[in-house]
């Protein structure tokens, strides 16, 4: 054992530490999904922050900058800032305020159990391709730090998470986004710190720096591709269960909201540095065959080992607090929005079991998945897109109207599903996203019609149980 893997280890090791004493703080279902929902501002912001700035963040958007330009990074960090700023601004207090365990209890309040159950089909399977993506690149950077092959150093990656996710929940979750989110703003400067002092040719940098290089249009691109570049990391991701969750687990609506602000402002910032590397890579490191080893290239050649341990540390912790949310966001949609009601849990200890349950179930699924899956990165790509329209269009109709009911619902979460299938996959088009985002806000409108046709008066509607419920509160 190499004292680089010794020193990565050991800070995986914390992190074990922390969920263990998580876990004592840990009685119901509340405190173990949203961490009893009394998260200050400073917890708000790290860990709003540190689950959304991935090893995508920092590996693929470098990459994705190297290769391309800015054109090939719109949605990291500038799209998901622009996500976090308009949960902010529109939504945080709304949804603190209905007092939710998870975002499919808005299908439940207002369309019904029936259609919560799809929303969760839709919504789980995303978190869980996530954090397949997180926990395979967590075992290559284990595996370039020590003599691991990437198979074992894997394995050592998913039983870290799957640990300390089970025993701490958000809680564990948050703590540990705290401590991730500063170390990898520490690695990141390093790295950054270490350009002041890197000579860079002239004519190379003029080349990095080329004014076709600067522009977020892509040279030739239609008009409708561009919105959709922007659009699936706005919309896209703006109801995810890991966001959501954080905004729900405020102390006040005040903290929710300040504390999205505060998150996407950082993301913004931090994201800055990645981009800085991707667009001087072609100066500092040219003719890379993989853009996206960027990152670890520049650390191997610019950095004492010391420090590069502490640019290790930073892309680890990018990927922990990442993937932990995604299994705990997979396991709490499927715990408590689809089994628990099934078998009629009410033990409140039975709960925080099933949940925990849930969080080894699809560690394990993301495991296998990271393991001998290919082209994971590719997948998650298009699962942040799949579905996710006819979520966006339904849960915006519940929050801001009083429009439609089940049927509604549910025909746009198909539709904006079966346009997405069709349209990415079989046509071939340029902006899937968008085709499926009008098609399921027209089904949502078609079939609003018929719903309130077909309303009952005297019957008491799922929205208005919801509603009732939530005022009660």
């Amino acid at each position: 054992m190499t004292w680089m893997l010794a020193a990565v280890l050991g800070y995986v090791v914390l992190q074990l530490i922390v969920g263990a004493l998580a876990s004592f703080r840990t009685r119901n279902e509340d405190e173990y999904l949203l961490a009893g929902r009394r998260l200050g501002f400073p917890m708000i912001v790290m860990t709003v922050f540190a689950t959304w700035f991935g090893a995508e963040t920092c590996i693929g958007a470098s990459g994705a900058l190297y290769a391309e330009g800015l054109s090939g990074s719109r949605a990291d960090p500038f799209g998901y800032a622009l996500c976090i700023f308009v949960m902010g601004i529109f939504f945080a207090t709304v949804l603190w305020r209905r007092k939710l365990t998870t975002i499919a209890d808005v299908f439940r309040t207002t369309y019904g159990p029936g259609v919560e159950k799809l929303g969760v089909l839709l919504m789980a399977p995303t978190s869980v391709l996530w954090a397949a993506a997180q926990i395979r690149a967590f075992g290559q950077v284990l595996a370039a730090s020590s003599d691991l092959s990437v198979s074992v150093a894997i394995t050592v990656a998913a039983v870290v998470v799957i640990v300390y996710t089970v025993m701490g929940g958000l809680l564990a979750d948050a703590v540990t986004d705290f401590l991730q989110g500063i170390v990898l703003v520490i690695g990141l400067a390093v790295l950054c710190g270490a350009l002041l002092f890197t000579p860079i040719d002239g004519e190379s940098l003029r080349v990095a720096l080329a004014p076709e290089r600067l522009s977020f249009w892509a040279e030739g691109e239609p008009l409708w591709a561009r919105l959709e570049a922007w659009t699936i990391p706005i919309i896209g991701s703006l109801f995810a269960q890991e966001l959501v969750s954080r905004i729900l687990a405020a102390k006040t609506p005040r903290v929710a909201r300040s504390g999205a602000l505060t998150a996407g402002t950082v993301y913004l910032l931090v994201g800055l540095m990645p981009v800085t590397l991707g667009l001087l890579g072609p100066a500092l490191a040219p003719g890379l065959e993989d853009p996206e080893q960027l990152l670890p290239t520049l650390a191997q050649h610019l950095l004492h080992p010391v420090l590069y341990v502490v640019f290790a540390g930073g892309l680890i912790s990018a990927i922990l607090s990442t993937v932990d949310s995604t299994l705990l966001a997979a396991a709490a949609l499927t715990s408590h929005n689809f089994v628990i009601p099934v078998l009629r849990v009410e033990d409140e200890r039975h709960k925080v079991r099933v949940a925990r349950i849930f969080v080894v179930i699809f560690g394990l699924v993301a495991y296998l998945m990271a393991q001998y899956a290919e082209g994971v990165y590719a997948l998650v790509e298009e699962a942040s897109a799949f579905g996710s329209a006819g979520l966006f269009v339904v849960i915006l109709f519940a929050l801001a109207t009083r429009l439609g009911g089940a049927r509604s619902a549910a025909a746009s979460l198909v539709c904006g599903v079966a346009a997405y299938v069709y349209f990415g996959y079989l046509a071939g088009s340029a902006y899937p996203f968008l085709i499926s985002l009008a098609s399921s806000a027209a089904a949502y409108l078609f079939t609003s019609f018929f719903d309130a046709r077909a309303a009952v008066p005297s019957v008491e509607s799922p929205r208005d149980e919801g509603q009732r419920e939530d005022q009660g509160r």
